[in-house]
């Protein structure tokens, strides 16, 4: 029944010109337990699993179109505006949130939570609408690489906001957001050169599929074990055989296919998790949370974006696409809650709240400025 939605979704999609991906969380959000509740309760158990297989996959893909070859020729450009949007909107939601009296732990983990991007929402507007250009190939190089300066500056703040909480030794913190990090980048390097040897190996079809899926697999399970980034793990995998496999197109595209179902499966359950009377609780906190953000990501985006020289479709427009706000940085708030009890009530119920709105806004957005910059067709 689920698949059987998305493809529904799909086609209402290239009916209506809504994106897929907010069709998908609103129909979820409406076979909840808050509105119809149409949806099992033990379904809801799937959540976790379905994550990380569609992140797994989705980190794989960005990993071989801008962590790859193609970085070389976009690599300054998306470099520049992915650190210049983060740091900006890092900033911008700091002193919003200093200034509303949050105080300065508060203010310090708000601002390591925000710059953190949905790829997968992303990747899948574009890849729906075809478009092609500057712009798209840009914003998906900032979306990969987004969640790896995301992580690296919320273990960074997060070691500042518990020497500021407390007067612990914040070192055991600050190791262990790098473990996560470069960890999972040396994990994806070291199984990507035996995934780069075998990829072409065989002919195409069938043992690719078993292939690619085994590896991308193996390595989004060795990173959850070892308490790594998968996400960082399975792009440096994507990007390792992107580099190094001489038919390196043939596991991309079984992975694009293969990952079709779970991304569907988990954009529906993400709107089924949704807890509508959180909504309300947003209130002029929120709001000033929502524009904070908005205003470091497209102020930052254009910004950066001139100084790296890039196109002027590309400075007007980046920032706007890069509003979504998916998984990473719910579960960046889990573990904020996790650290500091008392302020995860506060801020938790925000991120989820803000995070859905960005996630139902953002790929309508995304597909307007897209639109915008010419890079999706007529039809």
């Amino acid at each position: 029944m689920l698949l059987l939605v998305g493809w529904s979704a799909h086609v209402a999609g290239e009916k209506t010109g809504i994106p897929r991906v907010t069709l998908l969380l609103l129909v979820g959000v409406l076979a909840g337990p808050h509105v119809f509740d149409l949806i099992p309760h033990e379904v809801a158990s799937w959540f976790d699993q379905v994550t990380h297989l569609a992140l797994a996959m989705v980190g794989f893909l960005l990993g071989e179109s801008f962590l790859g070859r193609e970085l070389r020729e976009s690599g300054r450009t998306v470099m520049m505006v992915s650190v210049g949007e983060v740091m900006a909107v890092s900033l911008v939601v700091f002193l919003t949130a200093l200034a509303l009296g949050m105080g300065p732990v508060v203010a310090l983990l708000l601002a390591g939570l925000a710059p953190a991007s949905a790829p997968a929402s992303t990747l899948d507007v574009i890849r729906e609408t075809g478009a092609q250009g500057p712009l798209s190939r840009t914003v998906l190089g900032v979306v990969a690489i987004d969640d790896a300066w995301g992580v690296i500056l919320f273990s960074l703040l997060l070691v500042v906001a518990q020497a500021v909480a407390s007067d612990a030794a914040p070192m055991s913190w600050l190791l262990s957001g790098l473990w996560e990090v470069l960890g999972g980048v040396m994990l994806g390097v070291l199984l990507g050169w035996p995934m780069a040897l075998l990829t072409g190996r065989m002919r195409p079809g069938e043992p690719t599929l078993l292939e690619a899926s085994g590896f991308v697999l193996l390595c989004g399970g060795l990173a959850l074990y070892l308490n790594l980034s998968y996400l960082l793990a399975c792009m440096a995998l994507g990007a390792t055989v992107a580099n190094r496999a001489k038919h390196y197109k043939r596991p991309f595209r079984e992975i694009e296919g293969v990952s079709q179902p779970f991304l569907v499966m988990f954009f529906l359950l993400a709107g089924y998790k949704l807890d509508v009377e959180a909504l309300p609780a947003l209130g002029w906190i929120g709001l000033a949370y929502i524009l904070a953000r908005s205003v470091g990501l497209i102020a930052g985006g254009a910004v950066s974006a001139r100084l790296a020289g890039a196109p002027e479709a590309v400075q007007r427009n980046v920032g706007w696409c890069l509003l979504s706000q998916a998984g990473v940085a719910l579960g960046l708030a889990l573990l904020v809650e996790d650290r500091f009890p008392e302020l995860g009530r506060q801020v938790l119920p925000l991120v989820i709240a803000s995070t859905a709105i960005f996630e139902v806004a953002g790929p309508v957005v995304v597909r307007w400025r897209l639109r915008r910059a010419g890079e999706i067709g007529a039809g």
